[in-house]
């Protein structure tokens, strides 16, 4: 969708359904004249693989990190109209869990089923799960190896064993369930994994293993940095230096 249609839906959905169009008209035009002009024009902003739905995914994502439940529900039907389809979105939310826990996704997929409602769309969506109760460690295992290497072989039963189920439920849980099911690949699958952990802060360290894990599966350093760059107006400046120097890290 081209630049023009996503800022004027955008600021249709301002002007709508909040009152900042008339109570706050100049910080309105100035946020964004820099998000959606800005940032998403400048070129050392940019890659050729970020287009308007890639980068909706990646703010969508940013939102959910943050806790940007207001502005997630005004970017929700702009991402829709920029191509993100309702799986690819649920998707995102379902991701989230893993990184965020529930307390914070619940009302972010409450949000979610309330504007698809409003879009006409139909609930329950198509299902995308992949793997089952016997099956989700083995495929976990592959997951894990296929992103991060072989050495994360057997991870489920590495580590001190006070706290080696923990390494078993991010195989099976959120490698096994997560990251096996339909509707994103496995690049889309980092890259917002990457967008959870910047916009959220604290999570340095994991942070710099999935921007490695990003470049292992073909996101290269300049697409992870237009990524952030187009998350910045969403997460601010801290969040964001934050996230680059975990990519220049684990470019290192």
């Amino acid at each position: 969708m081209a630049f023009e249609s996503f800022r004027k839906k955008y600021d249709q959905l301002m002007n709508d359904k909040q009152p900042l169009g008339e109570t706050d008209p100049e910080f309105v035009e100035m946020f964004s004249r820099f998000a959606y002009d800005e940032v998403v024009n400048d070129p050392g902003a940019n890659h050729p693989d970020l287009d308007d739905r890639t980068r909706s995914m990646a703010i969508l994502a940013a939102l959910l990190g943050c806790q940007g439940l207001d502005e997630y529900r005004l970017m929700l039907p702009a991402a829709l109209k920029a191509g993100v389809t309702p799986v690819e979105i649920k998707e995102i939310v379902y991701q989230a869990t893993a990184y965020l826990g529930i307390g914070r996704v619940m009302g972010f997929l409450n949000a979610t089923n309330d504007v698809f409602l409003e879009e006409k769309i139909t609930l329950p969506i198509a299902q995308q799960g992949t793997t089952g109760p016997d099956t989700r460690m083995d495929a976990g295992e592959r997951a894990q190896t296929e992103i991060f290497g072989e050495h994360m072989r057997g991870f489920a039963e590495a580590g001190p064993e006070e706290t080696r189920h923990i390494h078993r439920w991010l195989v099976g849980n959120c490698f096994g369930d997560y990251y096996t099911r339909g509707g994103l690949d496995i690049r889309q699958r980092e890259m917002i994994t990457l967008c959870f952990l910047a916009a959220q802060g604290g999570c340095e360290p994991q942070l710099i293993a999935h921007a490695k894990a990003n470049m292992n599966v073909g996101n290269d350093k300049a697409f992870l940095i237009a990524v952030v760059s187009q998350t910045m107006p969403y997460i601010g400046y801290p969040r964001t230096l934050n996230a680059l120097a975990g990519i220049d890290r684990a470019a290192a």
